[in-house]
C-alpha cells in the first residue's frame, strides 16, 4: 500500500489531495473549511481532512509532493524586480516579508506540519503538475497537452504531448508574457477582483459586441500559432502587487469601472427603489460589456490558434487542457467546434488547486513508473456529513425539521421547485473545483425566467447580469442544446462547456442573454441521487434539467458542513433546505 499527498499553496486555492496505490481517494481546497474564499495559506485543513477520510496519519504518507518549485518561483520574481528597479520598489518590500518568511521554506514546514523526514517530500514544476492533472487523469492512452495560466515558475504556457504514463512537454511561453494575466489584466479594468472575478468579465462580455479587438491587439503580438508577446508598456504586473495596468492602458481604453458599481443597459432594469437609470450610465456599461467582448473574443482566437498549432506538432485527436484559463467555459467549446480535436479532457480543479492533483500522479505514474488505472469523470471527492451528524446538529441547536426516505425527498423537492420554491440541496461529499455539481448546489425552476433576476437579487446578492447553468440529464442534454456525443464531453460534466441552446423558450433561466448555456450533464453513474431529483422533475413538467447554483452567498466559498449550510439559508431567500434526509423550511 502507498499512499502519495499532493499539496499547492501560497499563491491562491490552496489545496491538498490523497492517492491511495495511485488511485484519487480525496481532495479538497483550504477554502471549505477555513470559509476564506480562495484561501492561500498552509492547507493544514485539508490534509487534515485527506488523512482522516483514509484513516490514517501523516506517518503512512509515503511521499508528499509540492506542485512546483519555489526557489525558481523567486529566482524569477528577483530578476523580474531587477530588471524594472525602480517601479518595483514597492514589490521588493512586500517580496522580502512573503517570501522569506514562510514561501521559500515550504520543505521544512511540511516536514513540521506532517512530522515526517525531509526525503519523503518531493516538488514538481507548476506546469508540469497541470499537464500532469489533465493527462494522468484523462480516459486518453495518448493526447495532446495544452496548459495556460498566470505564471508558475517561468511559464506561463506551454505545450506538448502524454503517452501511456510519460509527459513531454515540448515548448513554452515565459514571463511576462501570458494570457491569463492579460485577461486578470481586463478583470481588474473592469472592476473585478483578479484570481475571482475572471467568470463575470465572461459573462458581461455576452452583453457587448467586440469593437475594441484593434485596441486589444496593441497590447499584444499573436503569431500564427498562437506563441504571443505583450506590449509591457501598457502594464503594471511584472512590479506592482496593487496595480496590473498603468496610465498607458487608461488612455487606450479609458476611465476603469468602478468596483461594485451596479451594471445596467436599459431602463427594463430599473426598480422603483433604485436610483434611476440614465442614458450616460447606459452608454458607460455598454462600452465595458465591448470591452469584456473584446478580450473574451481576442482570447478565444489565440487559443484557437494555440490548438490547431499543438494539434499540427503532435497529429494526435484528443487534447488535455489545464491551468486557471481552461475555466474559461466559453473558449473550451470554441475549441472543440475550431480544431480537428475530437475528444478534450479538462478536470474539474484545473486551476493552482487541482496542480496538487498532477504533482501527485506525476510521482506515481512518472516517477515510479506505475500503471495508469484512474479516470476522473466526477468531482466528488471532498468531506461528506452522515444523517447522523447531521441529526445531532440539528437537534443540538433546537431545529425544527422533518426526516423523509428517498423516495420521499426525491418527490418532496421535485414538487417543491416545480412550484416555485428555490432549494439548498446537500448531499454526499462536496466538489473538488469551483463548480457547484449537485452535492453544494441551490436548485430552482429553469422555466420561470424570473428566477434569474430572484436567484441573484434575493439568494445570492450578487451582480444581475450573472448567467445561471443547467444540470440536465445525460440522455436527454442534446434536446436541449447543442452538443454531440454526450458519453465523450468530459468537459460537459463539469460546467466546463457553454453550449448553444435549443429550447429557449422552455428554459429561459439558464440561457444567458447571448443564447448560451453553461451546462452539467448529468448521469447516474456519477451521481445516481441528483439524476434521479432531475428524472422525477423531469416526469412532473417535461423539463430535463434544473437551474444549478453553487451553494454560497456572494464572497463565500461553497458551504462545506451543515452548520455552513444552515446558516446561508437564514442569511438568504432560499425556501427549503435539504440536509441529506432530513428537510427545513421557512
Amino acid at each position: 500500500m502507498m499512499y502519495i499527498m499532493g499539496l499547492s499553496c501560497y499563491y491562491h486555492d490552496s489545496a491538498a489531495v490523497l492517492l491511495k496505490d495511485g488511485k484519487l481517494t480525496a481532495a479538497a481546497e483550504e477554502e471549505r473549511f477555513t470559509r476564506i474564499k480562495h484561501d492561500y495559506s498552509f492547507p493544514h485543513n485539508a490534509i487534515k481532512f485527506c488523512l482522516e477520510h483514509e484513516g490514517i496519519t501523516s506517518e503512512d504518507l509515503d511521499f508528499v509532493v509540492f506542485h512546483e518549485k519555489p526557489f525558481l518561483k523567486f529566482e524569477r520574481i528577483i530578476k523580474t524586480i531587477l530588471a524594472t528597479f525602480p517601479k518595483s520598489c514597492n514589490l521588493f518590500k512586500d517580496v522580502a516579508i512573503t517570501w522569506l518568511k514562510d514561501k521559500l521554506w515550504i520543505k521544512s514546514t511540511i516536514a513540521q506540519s506532517l512530522n515526517m523526514p525531509e526525503n519523503k517530500i518531493l516538488f514538481s514544476q507548476h506546469h508540469l503538475s497541470h499537464a500532469a492533472s489533465a493527462f494522468l487523469s484523462s480516459p486518453f492512452k495518448e493526447a495532446a497537452i495544452l496548459t495556460i495560466d498566470g505564471v508558475g515558475e517561468w511559464a506561463t504556457t506551454t505545450f506538448g504531448k502524454g503517452q501511456t504514463n510519460k509527459i513531454t512537454l515540448l515548448n513554452e511561453i515565459t514571463f511576462p508574457h501570458s494570457l491569463g494575466l492579460l485577461y486578470s489584466v481586463f478583470t481588474a479594468f473592469l472592476g473585478f477582483k483578479v484570481n475571482n472575478g475572471e467568470y463575470k468579465v465572461m459573462g458581461m462580455s455576452a452583453y457587448g459586441a467586440p469593437k475594441h479587438i484593434d485596441k486589444i491587439y496593441q497590447l499584444i503580438e499573436v503569431n500564427d500559432d498562437g506563441s504571443f508577446k505583450l506590449n509591457m508598456k501598457y502594464f503594471s504586473f511584472h512590479y506592482s502587487t496593487k496595480h496590473s495596468f498603468n496610465k498607458n492602458f487608461i488612455k487606450l481604453f479609458g476611465t476603469p469601472r468602478e468596483r461594485e458599481k451596479r451594471f445596467v443597459l436599459d431602463r427594463e432594469s430599473f426598480e422603483h427603489n433604485q436610483t434611476p437609470i440614465t442614458e450616460d450610465e447606459i452608454k458607460e456599461n455598454q462600452n465595458f460589456a465591448d470591452i469584456a467582448a473584446s478580450i473574451q473574443k481576442v482570447t478565444e482566437d489565440i487559443l484557437i490558434k494555440m490548438a490547431n498549432s499543438v494539434y499540427q506538432k503532435t497529429g494526435l485527436k484528443s487534447l488535455c487542457i489545464s491551468g486557471g484559463v481552461a475555466l474559461n467555459c466559453v473558449a473550451n467549446y470554441k475549441i472543440l467546434q475550431n480544431t480537428p480535436f475530437t475528444d478534450i479532457y479538462i478536470q474539474p480543479a484545473s486551476g493552482d488547486s487541482g496542480a496538487a492533483l498532477g504533482a501527485a500522479l506525476y510521482v506515481w505514474h512518472c516517477l515510479l513508473d506505475k500503471k495508469r488505472e484512474t479516470i476522473i469523470s466526477h468531482s466528488y471527492w471532498g468531506k461528506e456529513y452522515s444523517n447522523q451528524e447531521i441529526d445531532i446538529f440539528l437537534k443540538e441547536n433546537n431545529i425544527a425539521h422533518k426526516y423523509l426516505n428517498q423516495n420521499e425527498l426525491i418527490e418532496y423537492t421535485a414538487e417543491k421547485i416545480k412550484n416555485g420554491k428555490i432549494v439548498g440541496w446537500f448531499q454526499g461529499r462536496f466538489e473538488w473545483g469551483p463548480r457547484a455539481l449537485g452535492n453544494r448546489s441551490i436548485l430552482a425552476d429553469p422555466r420561470n425566467l424570473k428566477m434569474k433576476q430572484i436567484v441573484n437579487t434575493k439568494i445570492k446578492f450578487r451582480e444581475p447580469f450573472r448567467p445561471f447553468a443547467p444540470s440536465v440529464l445525460a440522455e436527454h442534454a442534446s434536446d436541449f442544446f447543442d452538443i454531440d456525443a454526450i458519453a465523450q464531453q468530459y468537459p460537459a460534466k463539469f460546467m466546463l462547456y457553454t453550449v448553444p441552446v435549443k429550447r429557449r423558450d422552455l428554459i429561459p433561466a439558464v440561457t444567458h442573454v447571448n443564447g448560451m448555456s453553461r451546462i452539467q450533464i448529468v448521469t447516474k453513474e456519477d451521481n445516481p441521487l441528483y439524476h434521479t431529483l432531475i428524472e422525477n422533475f423531469y416526469q412532473k413538467t417535461g423539463v430535463p434539467l434544473l437551474l444549478n447554483t453553487s451553494f454560497n452567498l456572494k464572497g463565500e466559498p461553497m458551504v462545506n458542513s451543515p452548520e455552513d449550510a444552515y446558516s446561508t439559508f437564514l442569511r438568504s431567500g432560499i425556501d427549503v433546505l435539504v440536509l441529506k434526509n432530513s428537510i427545513l423550511e421557512k
